[in-house]
């Protein structure tokens, strides 16, 4: 009696195991018969890093599998439409190229692709000190200051000559390092429009130049007055063509008296100075 009992126990389970089974089985199935295999589409990458400012050969392109649902906007299918393309910036490998990394075509390679149509490059001599230390990178904005001294001006003055200029490059460095290191350069390029960069040269060849580094994100235009030696003692300097301080003095020291005259019936009254 005991031993029916347990075959039929056995088989008992194995009829639930097996049931089971099936219908575990059944439902996956069905899973993967709902999964649509997914489209994939080309699109052209780099087959290396590349630097801003370099040429697009075929040697350094590549093709690689990018989903067909999820399309790239400004991408490119086939090789042959970024050859001879110039970078704008920096592309990693295997990392699908945009239009907008892109130089337009025809604008040059090297520094010029990265001039903006109706701006100029002009650079400017500094050393460490009037670089900020070194603190000078690609991107940077600074105001450009010129000290000088001329016949009508007794003594040096400083003054603004331009504000939030984006520096192009430090050095030879188009794009800034990585780890933001100081490195002091002889060389400033900044992008100015045409009106900018004669003012830049203009007080380039009349005095010395510095760079006063600002917030990237301070877009605010001051109006400053020039400041002289005197100035730096909080003392007014009088600019060329105005009075002098004795003859200043002498006018401040005037004093005016009336004078009331009666003659007869007739009363006048004059003022004097003295």
């Amino acid at each position: 009696m005991d031993r029916r009992r347990l075959i039929v126990a056995l088989l008992a389970a194995l009829l639930l195991s097996g049931a089971v089974t099936f219908f575990l089985n059944r439902r996956i199935n069905r899973r993967n018969a709902a999964l649509v295999p997914q489209t994939m589409q080309k699109y052209v990458a780099a087959s290396r890093p590349v630097q801003p400012g370099e040429v697009l050969k075929a040697d350094n392109l590549t093709l690689v599998d990018w989903p067909a649902k999820l399309p790239l906007d400004g991408g490119f299918t086939k090789v042959e439409e970024l050859a001879g393309r110039a970078t704008v910036f920096p592309i990693a490998a295997q990392q699908p190229i945009l239009q907008a990394f892109l130089a337009v075509p025809g604008s040059g390679i090297g520094l010029t692709i990265k001039i903006p149509e109706g701006m100029r490059a002009i650079s400017l001599r500094s050393d460490e000190i009037t670089g900020v230390a070194g603190f000078l990178f690609p991107g940077s904005r600074v105001d450009v200051l010129v000290t000088w001294r001329s016949e009508g001006l007794p003594q040096p003055e400083t003054q603004v000559v331009l504000q939030d200029v984006e520096v192009l490059t430090a050095g030879q460095k188009i794009e800034p390092e990585p780890g933001g290191k100081p490195e002091a350069v002889d060389v400033v390029t900044l992008l100015l429009t045409p009106e900018d960069a004669q003012k830049a040269a203009l007080a380039n060849s009349q005095g010395t130049i510095h760079f006063v580094l600002r917030n990237g994100a301070d877009r605010s235009q001051v109006k400053p007055p020039p400041v002289s030696v005197a100035g730096l003692s909080g003392a007014t300097q009088p600019r060329s063509g105005t009075a002098t301080g004795p003859a200043h003095a002498a006018t401040v020291a005037k004093h005016t008296y009336v004078v009331e005259t009666i003659l007869g019936d007739k009363q006048a009254t004059n003022e004097f100075e003295y």
